[in-house]
């Protein structure tokens, strides 16, 4: 049986702020947890939940995992842009051309995203966070695919995505080449194991598809910190 994807999690210098941001862009309600500290609730049941999770650790290079949110007209296009910029966002340049069609935008932490122009087939009902787009190759698609059992909706020339049979966002793998890591991603799943599931035997079946255990300087903790096929660091929480 398969783990759920439970949360997206930012590391954040001031995790109370970002919270504060992204419920502002995403229109999500935020709450408490006594688990999961500062979190936005998903807006349906094909969501996940956004954690924030408090870290010393400056943000060094570009992101590995980053946010394609949606548009339904250049006038909403403009919209989400203007909200995100009223509420912290700036632009920035990582190397788009000025024919391409999307907006590219930073958090207050620096934490990259995109404004996709509207008719992006790609992303279509997918929902307003049309994808989680991420830097990584096609085996590591292949590994989460079955890590989460979700179907592959995408495999061409290198690139993978999978999305939930329930719907919701899309994620991608953009295939090679990666981008050099600099450190612990700012940016990770949590995974949580099916109901009354056996933690261990998760952490094994993921081992078998090619994750590894890792050491973070986590400490005595509940939750077991592993890395797919491309060294994305992930979670894998105590069962409730």
């Amino acid at each position: 049986m398969t783990s759920h994807l439970h949360a997206l999690c930012f590391d954040a210098n001031d995790p109370l702020r970002l919270a504060r941001f992204w419920a502002g862009v995403l229109g999500r309600e935020m709450a408490g947890d006594s688990h999961d500290g500062i979190v936005l609730l998903p807006s349906d049941d094909t969501g996940f939940r956004i954690r924030f999770l408090s870290t010393r650790e400056k943000k060094t290079g570009p992101n590995r995992m980053h946010f394609d949110l949606t548009s339904t007209s250049l006038e909403d296009q403009r919209e989400v842009v203007a909200r995100s910029l009223g509420l912290g966002a700036r632009h920035i340049d990582i190397g788009q051309r000025p024919e391409d069609g999307h907006v590219v935008l930073a958090d207050p932490e620096g934490n990259e995203f995109c404004v996709i122009e509207p008719g992006n087939n790609f992303l279509a009902d997918c929902g307003f966070i049309g994808a989680v787009a991420s830097d990584g190759s096609q085996d590591c698609g292949y590994f989460w695919s079955r890590a989460l059992g979700w179907p592959l909706v995408w495999d061409q020339d290198q690139e993978t995505a999978v999305r939930s049979p329930r719907g919701g966002p899309k994620i991608t793998w953009g295939g090679p080449p990666l981008m050099p890591k600099t450190g612990k991603n700012r940016l990770h799943f949590d995974l949580a194991p099916a109901v009354h599931g056996d933690q261990r035997a998760e952490v094994d079946r993921l081992v078998s598809l090619g994750a590894t255990r890792i050491d973070i300087g986590q400490g005595d903790v509940g939750w077991v910190v592993m890395a797919d096929p491309d060294g994305h660091e992930f979670c894998v929480l105590t069962p409730r």
